[in-house]
């Protein structure tokens, strides 16, 4: 595969597949985008095997495990891949998830030819994300049985988040650190600890900005020991007038999520700064949560799955500008942070 097909499948697939990691892509230094644009796609992947409504989810399932083997093994099977492929591909009525499978092949040449660290990473990578999306099809039967129900505790909560967004941040640290020489000095288990707090804290936002979304097929990730806590169910969270009774809930998880952006907070200003893209690619999903994270506190309509709660492109682009200008001052940055984050907790205490 040429460097310009090579690009061609990241870039373009990338695009159609998320506009904010393609963003986020953008920025990332060059010697490691290849290797963090592909780990994102067959995380995408998995993930779209996962959610394939038209097949059963024990059929997914199999399919999961088929891929997940792919990484688990020391040869790829090019059967199996074509298996997946003509099983599912079919299914797909989103043109990028269709491409995204489609092209599963020729991101599996792009892999072969990583060194071994770099696909030893994404192997672990992949092997444990996939052990989320398995929770996914085996703790939630609603499409089967119509039955909504919740994660029992927060104990699978916060696995649930390390499965699926922790060891990405894990991941992250341990492919940069491979390729910077400036990061040799990181203390290797504390960084990978900051950056799964960095992950779960993303990850608890997109939990709680996608609520509603994930009400309606059938998947509560608020835990049912908190919902109790709070005299809620995850039935009633569906109905008119819910999400008066949810806010005080979701002040308290919104607390737990910024504990986890905090670890974040603490893995950004550890990044050298003449780092500046590594510190912009840090930067920019991290202040986007913690603003997402108020307009998800006072959204009235945060429980209508046609909804989208989300930041608007103006504070999009005055996020970039800004850090942009002060990404070589870790003074200035904490102050900028500090301000998002006390007006955040102000607003939630106050009401």
């Amino acid at each position: 595969m040429t460097e310009s097909e090579k690009r061609s499948l990241l870039r373009g697939i990338l695009k159609q597949v998320s506009r904010s990691f393609y963003l986020t892509l953008w920025v990332v230094p060059e010697k490691v985008r290849d290797q963090l644009g592909l780990a994102y796609l067959f995380c995408r992947a998995a993930d779209t095997i996962a959610d394939t409504d038209l097949i059963p989810p024990t059929e997914r399932l199999k399919y999961l495990h088929l891929f997940r083997e792919q990484f688990q093994s020391s040869r790829i099977s090019r059967e199996a891949i074509a298996e997946i492929q003509n099983s599912l591909v079919q299914h797909q009525g989103n043109p990028a998830e269709r491409a995204l499978l489609s092209h599963l092949t020729d991101g599996f040449r792009i892999f072969e030819n990583f060194s071994r660290q770099d696909q030893d990473q994404i192997r672990k990578l992949v092997t444990t994300l996939t052990q989320g999306m398995e929770m996914d099809l085996t703790c939630f039967q609603a499409e089967a049985s119509g039955m909504l129900r919740a994660l029992p505790s927060e104990r699978e909560l916060d696995q649930y988040c390390y499965y699926v967004a922790g060891v990405v941040g894990e991941f992250w640290t341990r492919v940069i650190m491979g390729h910077f020489q400036s990061l040799q000095g990181w203390d290797e288990a504390r960084m990978c600890k900051l950056g799964g707090h960095f992950g779960k804290g993303l990850q608890m936002t997109n939990i709680l900005k996608d609520l509603a979304k994930d009400l309606a097929r059938g998947r509560c990730y608020l835990s049912q020991n908190m919902l109790d806590e709070f005299k809620l169910n995850p039935q009633a969270l569906k109905e008119p007038g819910g999400v008066v009774s949810l806010r005080p809930l979701l002040a308290s998880l919104i607390r737990v999520t910024v504990y986890h952006l905090e670890g974040g907070w603490q893995y950004i200003l550890a990044i050298p700064r003449r780092e500046i893209r590594l510190r912009l690619a840090c930067l920019w999903p991290h202040l986007f949560a913690i603003r997402t994270l108020e307009r998800i506190y006072h959204a009235d309509d945060l429980l209508n799955p046609q909804a989208t709660v989300k930041i608007t492109r103006r504070e999009v682009y005055f996020t970039m500008i800004l850090t942009t200008l002060l990404v070589f001052s870790n003074r200035m940055l904490t102050r900028y942070y500090e301000h998002l984050r006390r007006d955040l907790i102000t607003r939630i205490v106050g009401e």
